[in-house]
């Protein structure tokens, strides 16, 4: 196979081809650090690729045999292997245990070959002190999206068709609106994060993947989906095979479609465009289309959006003095460290505050989006945006700052699920005239990524994307 052919595969068609043995997953290995090889220096997605990769575990057989993976320096771990999390704080960290995510990834065949990218802590964009610039692989001057920039670019430039990624207020849709790639953050408890990060981020932070197609969104479902003992929140499990649910009708569905901000803040109007497109080709289908006012007090957003930053800052000081180190401006990015030190200043009231918004919260949105099947969004109010905007290396950036325009405008439709727990999915249904992808979120009922599937696959099937390419391209 030449490394064209391998880079225009998707995960689902690379392990067809290991199970009926028209290749080795020896030979995808190889294959996969060619391409590596050729595109990471030029837009910096793998921090390392690992150099035992042709032994490293996993199943010759499966929904994903022998098919190379990357794994996102933050969130699931490999016992032994550096988990750095972007930050000089965890600079040569090596957790001891695997994460039932990976066991679950290498039972399904997937080859974990290395790490890609995050920004610091999993905050900010794709850049960071310890990994440097991660760059579009659709224009080297934007941003690949936070924080699962590295999976994101690394998928997009065909250097893997598949990598994982974690979502705690969009860091699995924002790059995969930016980099043209389908990007699910799955339903609250759907995927387990233990045994050692259950309930990440107040519940909000999931873990699932980068991908380019909804079958291996499908396949990938079945291979991560499942409770494990000790996990505090049990979902249903779903009725059949997400897989299956391929080949299932749709049905008619109630569509609440969002044409407007949802708060104070700018989006472009092709954005917008790309939105109504969507819906009327849901309505052609069939489906009943409604517009969806915000479902949310805009006044309430921004504390609940910043809370999580607040929250998840507040275990550094044990986890320095763990490494033996200290926070501060030789171990913390300038805005993070504002983050960090606002936070100290938090009384032991906060915690208990954030509990009572969230509830609230959550309580608000789930009446006033209960009568929709499914919604419309924007994923992200803008295409991708040049590197350096809302940076946290930017000391001039104020914490103010950095929180209203970097998450509270620009993820004004992503935070709130991940709050109330639905599944929500980035789909890259457009491009801009600048060429850059636009992403549409699809958000399901709580539990109900079966719908999801479905809903894709027909927008798949109707706008198809699959055969897009960025101008950086291992392929090319």
């Amino acid at each position: 196979m030449k490394l064209q052919e391998y880079a225009a595969h998707d995960a689902t068609g690379l392990a067809q081809l290991v199970n009926s043995r028209e290749i080795s997953a020896i030979e995808l290995v190889r294959l996969a650090r060619e391409a590596h090889d050729r595109i990471n220096p030029t837009i910096n997605a793998v921090v390392e690729f690992y150099d035992d990769a042709e032994s490293v575990p996993g199943s010759d057989t499966g929904p994903f045999a022998g098919v190379p993976f990357l794994r996102k320096d933050l969130g699931p771990t490999e016992a032994g292997r550096l988990q750095e999390c972007g930050s000089r704080l965890f600079a040569g960290c090596r957790p001891t245990v695997d994460s039932y995510f990976i066991q679950r990834a290498r039972a399904a065949g997937l080859r974990v070959l290395g790490r890609t990218t995050t920004p610091e802590l999993g905050i900010g964009s794709s850049e960071s002190v310890l990994c440097g610039i991660t760059r579009n692989p659709w224009d080297l001057e934007r941003t690949s999206g936070g924080s699962t920039a590295g999976s994101a670019a690394a998928v997009a430039a065909g250097i893997v068709p598949i990598a994982s990624g974690s979502d705690g207020g969009g860091s699995i849709r924002v790059p995969a609106s930016f980099c043209g790639l389908v990007g699910l953050n799955p339903s609250r408890g759907r995927i387990s994060g233990g045994p050692h990060q259950q309930e990440s981020g107040l519940g909000r932070s999931r873990s699932f993947v980068m991908c380019r197609t909804v079958r291996d969104m499908a396949a990938a479902l079945d291979v991560f989906s499942g409770a494990h003992p000790g996990d505090p929140f049990v979902i249903a499990p779903p009725e059949r095979s997400y897989v299956q649910e391929l080949q299932r009708p749709t049905g008619r569905l109630r569509i609440g479609v969002a044409m407007s901000s949802w708060v104070e803040g700018e989006i472009k109007p092709s954005i917008f465009e790309a939105v109504l497109q969507t819906a009327q080709h849901l309505e052609a289908m069939g489906h009943q289309i409604e517009e969806m006012r915000a479902p949310y007090d805009p006044v309430l957003y921004p504390e609940v959006a910043a809370a999580m930053y607040h929250i998840g800052l507040s275990n550094l000081d044990a986890t320095a003095r763990e490494l033996g180190r200290e926070v501060n401006a030789q171990t913390l990015e300038p805005v993070n460290l504002k983050l960090y030190q606002l936070n100290k200043q938090r009384p032991l009231t906060y915690a208990g505050e954030v509990f009572q918004r969230d509830r609230q919260f959550r309580a608000d949105v789930g009446e006033a989006i209960k009568n929709f099947d499914i919604l419309v969004t924007p994923t992200m109010p803008c295409p991708a945006f040049p590197h350096g905007t809302f940076s946290t290396l930017d000391e001039n950036l104020t914490v103010e700052d950095f929180l209203h325009g970097a998450d509270v405008a620009m993820h004004q439709y992503m935070h709130i699920f991940n709050v109330t727990g639905h599944p929500s999915v980035s789909l890259p249904l457009f491009q801009g005239e600048d060429g850059l992808p636009i992403g549409i979120q699809i958000v399901g009922r709580f539990g109900d990524e079966a719908a999801l599937v479905r809903i894709a696959r027909d927008l798949e099937e109707t706008i198809p994307w699959t055969a897009r390419r960025p101008p950086v391209f291992a392929g090319s």
